[in-house]
Formats: C-alpha cells, structure tokens, sequence
C-alpha cells in the first residue's frame, strides 16, 4: 500500500439526503483526519432530490470524497454492498447518512477492530438512548426475534455504525437486508464479533427513506434464509501438500 492510498473507507448509503451531507462529510473528516489515510464512498440509491448535485459540489472540494450512484433505489444492503465494492481500503466503516450516527465514535470502532485482529472479524455499534418513538418499537421487535431465532449474541444489528475487513465483508453470502444479519454471518466464517456501545442522535434532517416494511416484515424471510445458511454451514477443507 503507497502512503496514497486509503487505510479505511467510510461507506454512506443514502437516498434524499441532500440537507445531511455536506455536516457528515465534515464530521466524518474531523474524526478520522491525522489518524488513518481514508476516503468517504457515497453511494446515491436512486436519490429524487438534490443528492446527486449536492456530491458533485462536495467531491469538487474534498479529494477523499467519492460517490457511486444507483440508476434506480435497490434499498440499503445493496447501497453498502456497491460502496465496499468500490472502496479502494482494507478496511471499512459503514455509517448511515441521515446524521443519526455520529462519526465521533468511528476511531473507538477501529481501535477494537484493530486490537481483535485477525481473530475480531465485525466491530458493531450498539445504540444507548436511541431517538425515535415508533422507529424504535419496530427495531426493538424486529431485534427480539433475530436474537430468539440466531441466537447472534448482538441486541441491535440495526445500528449503521460497523466496522469490518473488505475481504471478510465480501466472503459472506449477498441478499437484501444482509446489513442486518452480519452479526450471525460473521460468527458463521468463524470469527468473533466485537462491539462499541454509540449514542444515537435526532436525524438532521428529512424523513426516513428506509421504512418499516424495508426494517421488519421482509425479514421475516430473510431471517428464515440465514438460519438455513448457519445450520447448513459445511467446514472447509484444510489443504496439506502430500
């Protein structure tokens, strides 16, 4: 790796989020500046509003700053999934782009990534005081029975604050809502998963683009899918030269 290149890329979905990008670019720099070379991957899902400009006019003035840009909104697992392909670093942070995670608590999720290496394959953030009635009902449901059925170890795999390696991220099998089942997909490549507790925080502004029927129902299936895939799960072979 030349002194160029990225030791950690910060990957932001989002989807009309103009008003919250430029603060969290901002923020994300102030965290992670004189500590690791990085960039910030946005990957526009299908945005309707200003998003595209508003990355335009901000890559214009930061280098660091890159974007991917989805035809048409394909949800978050997918955003996150085109941003760690893009990104150029080993390591990667994602964060969600509404301003409800605050990047202050990204160098703590490093420094544990870091300190569990290679045997810590996911740094998760746990959210304390989470903001949000109704939202926080669905996520506190959707959580309970992940965690009956899994058995993952993990009570919110709902915070978009995580931290992993590109080629343990890219191993695990790809389907809608992997974001919220990394967790268990984690621990089924045979690595321990490690955890920050975060503050979350009111969203800066807008509305929720990732709703309830992306949150919950939907994962009904997928959580049936995942347990399949953990019980289903076969050793592989050790190779030895005769």
């Amino acid at each position: 790796m030349s002194r160029l290149d990225p030791a950690v890329a910060v990957v932001v979905p989002v989807r009309n989020e103009t008003g919250n990008i430029a603060p969290l670019v901002g923020e994300i720099a102030a965290a992670l500046e004189g500590q690791w070379p990085f960039e910030i991957v946005y990957v526009n899902d299908g945005s309707t509003d200003g998003t595209e400009a508003e990355l335009k006019r901000l890559m214009a003035l930061h280098p660091f700053l890159r974007r991917v840009s989805h035809k048409q909104s394909c949800g978050q697992s997918a955003a996150v999934r085109s941003g760690v392909i893009a990104a150029r670093a080993p390591v990667i942070v994602t964060i969600d782009g509404d301003g409800q995670n605050d990047p202050a608590f990204i160098p703590a999720m490093l420094h544990a990534l870091e300190a569990g290496a290679p045997n810590v394959g996911l740094i998760a953030g746990q959210r304390l005081r989470r903001k949000g009635g109704f939202k926080r009902l669905q996520s506190r449901i959707a959580n309970a029975v992940r965690s009956a059925v899994l058995r993952d170890g993990t009570r919110d795999t709902g915070c978009g604050l995580k931290a992993f390696r590109r080629d343990v991220y890219l191993r695990l099998p790809y389907f809608d809502a992997l974001h919220r089942f990394m967790p268990a997909l984690i621990k089924r490549e045979g690595l321990a998963v490690g955890y920050v507790d975060v503050v979350d925080r009111a969203r800066g502004s807008g509305v929720s683009n990732y709703g309830l029927w992306d949150r919950l129902w939907v994962g009904i299936l997928d959580l049936a899918g995942v347990w399949w895939l953990i019980r289903r799960r076969k050793r592989v072979p050790e190779i030895i030269d005769n």
